[in-house]
């Protein structure tokens, strides 16, 4: 039989977590929420082939913007 005192089990901790601050956030007065979510963050710790993909993603954004401006000039011309 269970009781109410009793711990939730490991896997479903972090989901009671996030409802718990969910309903929290809901009872907080505005500026109170503006200032929780303005506190910043602290940086992801992201595995090195995460930051390597990273870098990819950036230049290839970059070369598609070039190709798109490029076109667009060219067009105009």
């Amino acid at each position: 039989m269970s009781t109410v005192d009793e711990e939730p089990p490991v896997h479903e901790a972090p989901l009671i977590r996030a409802l718990d601050e969910q309903e929290l956030i809901m009872h907080l007065e505005p500026d109170q929420l503006v200032q929780e979510t303005m506190r910043p963050l602290p940086p992801a710790k992201l595995s090195r082939a995460a930051v390597r993909g990273l870098w990819v993603l950036r230049i290839f954004a970059v070369v598609a913007s070039a190709m798109v401006i490029y076109t667009f000039v060219e067009q105009v011309r």
